[in-house]
C-alpha cells in the first residue's frame, strides 16, 4: 500500500471518530415534527442522549441535562452505550494507524507495522459498524412512531441532524478502514519490507520456481501459495 493511500485511509477514519464524538453530544437526535398546514409552534424539542432543549418562538433555549438514565427510551440508552463503545475504539484505530504508518518510526519492523495498520483499519470498519446501530435503530424508532396513529401529533418527532451526521461519520469509517486493511496482501512474514518477491530471493527461491505438487515455499516454512501459472 502507498503511503498516500494510508494517510488518506488514516484521515477518512479521523474525520469518521469526529464525527461520531459529535453526534454524540449533539442534542438533535429527535426534533419537534411540524405536521399540518399550520407550522407556527410555540415551541421546538430537541431530543439528544444526554439532554433535551426547548427552543421557544423568540429565540430563546433551554437545555436541561436527563435526570435518569432508567427513564430514557430503550434506543437512547443502547445509543448510549455503544457510540461509547464506538468512540473508544475509534480512538484505538487512530493510534494503530498511526503507530503503524510508513511515515512514522513508531516500530522499526516493516511487517509488525503492517500487521499493526490493518488491525487499525479492522478496528474503524468495527467502529463504523457500532456507530451505524444506533443511529439506524433511533431512526427505526422515529419513523415507526411518526406513522403510528396512536401516536399524538404532540408526541411525534422526526430524525434530526445528529443522525445523519452520525451516519456519515459511520461510512467514513467504513471506508477509511477498508483502506488501509488491503495492506496486509502482499506481505510475508520473512520480509522487514513487505514484499514476498524480495522475501523469496532473500530465501534463495526465484520467481516462478516451483516443486513437483506446484506450489512454493517460502523460508522453508510450513505456509505454502498455490502457485499461478
Amino acid at each position: 500500500m502507498s503511503t498516500g493511500l494510508q494517510l488518506f485511509g488514516t484521515t477518512l477514519g479521523v474525520l469518521g471518530w469526529l464525527g461520531i464524538i459529535i453526534s454524540c453530544t449533539l442534542p438533535l437526535w429527535r426534533v419537534t415534527a411540524f405536521i399540518g398546514t399550520n407550522i407556527v409552534t410555540a415551541q421546538i424539542m430537541w431530543e439528544g442522549l444526554w439532554m433535551s432543549c426547548v427552543v421557544q418562538s423568540t429565540g430563546q433555549m433551554q437545555c436541561k441535562v436527563y435526570d435518569s438514565m432508567l427513564a430514557l427510551p430503550q434506543d437512547l440508552q443502547a445509543s448510549r452505550a455503544i457510540l461509547i463503545i464506538a468512540s473508544l475504539v475509534g480512538l484505538i484505530a487512530i493510534f494503530a494507524s498511526f503507530a503503524g504508518g510508513k511515515c512514522t518510526n513508531c516500530l522499526p519492523d516493516g511487517f509488525a507495522k503492517t500487521r499493526v495498520t490493518v488491525a487499525g483499519g479492522a478496528l474503524f470498519v468495527t467502529a463504523g459498524v457500532l456507530g451505524l446501530v444506533p443511529s439506524s435503530w433511533t431512526a427505526h424508532q422515529v419513523i415507526g412512531d411518526f406513522y403510528n396513529p396512536l401516536v399524538a401529533h404532540a408526541q411525534k418527532r422526526e430524525l434530526g441532524a445528529a443522525i445523519f451526521i452520525c451516519w456519515g461519520a459511520s461510512v467514513l469509517m467504513l471506508v477509511g478502514g477498508g483502506l488501509l486493511s488491503p495492506s496486509v496482501f502482499g506481505t510475508s512474514p520473512c520480509s522487514r519490507n513487505g514484499s514476498m518477491g524480495t522475501s523469496a530471493h532473500l530465501c534463495g527461491i526465484s520467481h516462478g520456481q516451483k516443486n513437483a505438487e506446484g506450489y512454493i515455499t517460502f523460508c522453508n516454512r510450513k505456509d505454502i501459495f498455490p502457485f499461478q501459472s
